[in-house]
């Protein structure tokens, strides 16, 4: 189906919210509390684990910028996150942030190129014409798009306007789909 021969050499980029957990539409997950993994997460990043070589969590979080959480309760969820995965044998490289407001100038928040390129700047072997974006939104998409990635979409009530390279219904989904390709 997909096609795209990859091997350990590719890197998988995913977003967090609407992808790996519950998203909160109008909202933001600022707590541990509120972080629910979505249906099935655990498994795909323990399938993607071995496929890829970095898997990252690139993801958008204004909400520090409007004081509705601190950079500390972030990482307090991303630590939280990258643990309960690893309980499943699922291993996040490294996650990225953009903390500022949507249109601030010389914003690193997708779709700027930003955090995939400070990610590059960090592990050299990335490729871009060999790496994946997996995301729920326009933004996701067009990050993806902007640096020369293939992208996957998760379907959502997210509307869109931008296609991505395939669209799928969740992460396990697609990592059937890959693990069936090997």
């Amino acid at each position: 189906m997909l096609n795209w021969q990859i091997d350990s050499s590719w890197t998988l980029f995913l977003d967090r919210d609407g992808v790996i957990n519950e998203r909160i539409m109008g909202g933001y997950v600022t707590n541990i509390d509120e972080f629910f993994f979505l249906q099935g997460v655990p498994e795909a990043i323990a399938t993607f684990t071995p496929l890829f070589s970095n898997i990252f969590v690139i993801t958008n979080q204004q909400g520090i910028a409007k004081k509705l959480m601190t950079e500390r309760n972030l990482l307090d969820i991303h630590s939280y996150m990258i643990e309960e995965l690893s309980k499943n044998k699922g291993k996040i490289t490294k996650c990225y942030f953009a903390p500022g407001f949507k249109n601030e100038e010389n914003s690193s928040r997708k779709p700027n190129p930003t955090m995939g390129l400070l990610a590059q700047k960090e592990y050299p072997t990335i490729d871009f014409n060999k790496s994946i974006m997996v995301g729920d939104t326009d933004s996701d998409i067009k990050f993806g798009k902007n640096l020369g990635m293939k992208t996957i979409r998760i379907r959502t009530e997210e509307k869109i306007t931008i296609e991505a390279d395939f669209t799928f219904d969740s992460l396990l989904e697609f990592a059937k789909i890959l693990e069936y390709e090997k």
